[in-house]
């Protein structure tokens, strides 16, 4: 079926420009030059995309994409903006528009919005990554994943450590146009501030000691697909000025090069810290927070989600049973634990609670003992920071310590070992392998 779009611009040049270039990628299209034949055009035949001028002459492109957010929720609105009107394609993109392009019209840039735009019909029946759990707030933040990944605008995803943030930040690029490229995640805080530059815009040979190659950095190899900025806020001052150019001007230039090599990517990004706060106490940009955080998602705890922690808890254990070969399940008493337990490091505290559960309990059923869940959730984790950073850890070295006694005792026999500790020859090798000792 051949695709079609609806061109909305009272400046005639304009129209014939942006025909002119969808006959060329074999889109046939309809131009009008104000809103009320816009609206009378939609109303008679379906359109695949809409590209809008926010200037017209009854009225503005914000009152379209208004519209047709209502009227016709599946149809891609697209708005053309004034040259360094930032704040106005902001402000569409938080309307709901798809993506915007400024004028003059940059061909490239507009063939890669019409392509990534045409594409979403084709992923309304795709599945991929998915967040477990039926409580209401699972499944709101599941309609607004959705939602979100028709637009193009770049997204703020807020939340406590071990929410799940990273897989919210799939399924956006899953469900979204740019599906078929590349999902690219990085850890802001994990890469040494003298290596940022390079890893980001990537480096020619020779431009540094050890630069024996040229090398491509991440926003060269997430080119057409998502860039998912994880930890945002660990980005020093001087790379978040770099980073704020090179999503503005969507072009990077790597270290030692001499020209700007143009990129399409669209930014995601992610942190557990209060990012507003940050920028009122001159820690993060406001600039950039700005730019990042047109729209904002934030993903619920996992102690406000209800039984979802039961129905996450027996899908872990479904993918452990397939691991070592055994069916796990968890009793009654088990379950009201879990239940009760405040889960300051949320799923992924769950995941590791469960996985060190598995390893240590005798048979096939975990009991409430074998989740070792501290009396007084209250005083799980030192005041103001995460429970993944200590109580993970603190359990972890206590599971490593008891494995590795086991291991003395038997001189380093498998087999003996696990009987030792009461757990199958395959727990114990999935523990040495989790743990780093295999």
């Amino acid at each position: 079926m051949t695709s079609k779009t609806l061109i909305v611009d009272d400046e005639p040049d304009i129209r014939e420009l942006l025909t002119i270039t969808l006959q060329r990628m074999d889109i046939p299209s309809k131009a009008v030059a104000d809103l009320s034949e816009a609206r009378a055009l939609l109303e008679q035949e379906d359109f695949d995309l809409c590209l809008t001028d926010m200037r017209l002459p009854d009225g503005n492109g914000l009152e379209l994409v208004e519209h047709i957010q209502q009227c016709y929720p599946d149809l891609p609105v697209a708005v053309i903006t004034a040259h360094g009107s930032m704040e106005t394609a902001i402000d569409a993109l938080k309307t709901g528009a798809f993506d915007f392009v400024t004028k003059p019209v940059d061909l490239e840039s507009l063939r890669n919005l019409v392509a990534n735009a045409l594409k979403l019909a084709a992923k309304r029946s795709q599945t991929g990554h998915a967040i477990i759990g039926e409580s209401d707030l699972i499944i709101k933040l599941r309609k607004t994943i959705k939602k979100l990944a028709r637009s193009q605008a770049p997204i703020y995803i807020s939340g406590e450590s071990g929410t799940g943030k990273e897989l919210v930040a799939r399924m956006i690029h899953e469900q979204g146009a740019r599906s078929d490229h590349s999902f690219v995640p990085v850890n802001c805080g994990a890469i040494p501030a003298e290596l940022m530059e390079s890893e980001f815009f990537g480096h020619k040979k020779g431009s540094f000691t050890g630069a024996n190659t040229d090398k491509q950095g991440l926003f060269q190899v997430a080119n057409g697909g998502t860039l998912f900025l994880d930890e945002v806020a660990e980005l020093p001052l001087v790379m978040q000025v770099k980073l704020l150019r090179a999503i503005q001007e969507k072009a990077v230039r790597p270290v030692g090069g001499h020209k700007e090599e143009s990129v399409d990517i669209r930014v995601l990004s992610a942190t557990h810290k209060d990012l507003a706060k940050m920028v009122a106490d001159g820690e993060f940009r406001q600039d950039l927070f700005y730019r990042i955080n047109v729209i904002e998602l934030k993903v619920p705890p996992l102690n406000e989600r209800g039984d979802d922690v039961l129905l996450l808890a027996e899908h872990i254990l479904s993918d452990l049973s397939v691991t070592i070969g055994e069916t796990l399940s968890l009793s009654m008493t088990a379950k009201q634990a879990l239940k009760k337990y405040a889960f300051p490091g949320n799923v992924r505290e769950l995941e590791n609670i469960l996985e060190r559960a598995m390893t240590l309990c005798d048979g096939e059923v975990i009991e409430a003992d074998d989740l070792h869940l501290p009396e007084d959730t209250g005083s799980a984790v030192p005041t103001g920071l995460e429970g993944s950073m200590y109580l993970e850890p603190y359990l972890d070295s206590i599971e490593r310590e008891r494995i590795v006694a086991a291991l003395e005792q038997t001189r380093w026999n498998k087999t003996a070992a696990a009987k030792v500790l009461g757990i199958s020859f395959r727990a114990l090798r999935y523990r040495l392998e989790k743990l780093g000792l295999d």
